[in-house]
């Protein structure tokens, strides 16, 4: 189902449930460095702190936008418009209680990360 266009031909974000997400789908959001080191700075900050287009991960719009639908399909994340402004947030909670004790695997992990995500001092508010 589309959702029609707000103002200005964006439109909102679609979320999928974590409890409608498989492991495999959840597995293979958290494999990609992007989006997982997308996934641990979220954790990091304040529902809705972070603006969606503050985080420098070396990739275009276009494909940072394809990773954050990717999160949002795997019920990791959610987005939501505020202005002209998308911000993001972590679905800790529901994710945990799909998935009990991966994503504080994921977040402990001592790997190191290729690609890590910075986000832009100016950005945050």
């Amino acid at each position: 189902m589309q959702t029609a266009p707000r103002p200005g031909g964006r439109r909102p974000p679609q979320h999928v449930h974590p409890r409608d997400v498989t492991i495999e789908t959840a597995l293979t959001a958290l494999a990609d460095p992007v989006r997982l080191s997308i996934v641990r700075c979220v954790a990091e900050a304040e529902d809705w702190e972070l603006p969606c287009g503050s985080f420098a991960v070396g990739v275009g719009k276009a494909t940072l936008s394809h990773h954050f639908t990717v999160l949002r399909e795997a019920g990791l994340v959610e987005q939501r418009d505020e202005g002209a402004r998308r911000t993001i947030r972590l679905r800790r909670g529901e994710f945990d209680e799909r998935f009990p004790g991966l994503l504080g695997l994921v977040l402990g992990a001592e790997t190191p990360v290729t690609g890590d995500v910075a986000v832009a001092a100016h950005e945050r508010p």
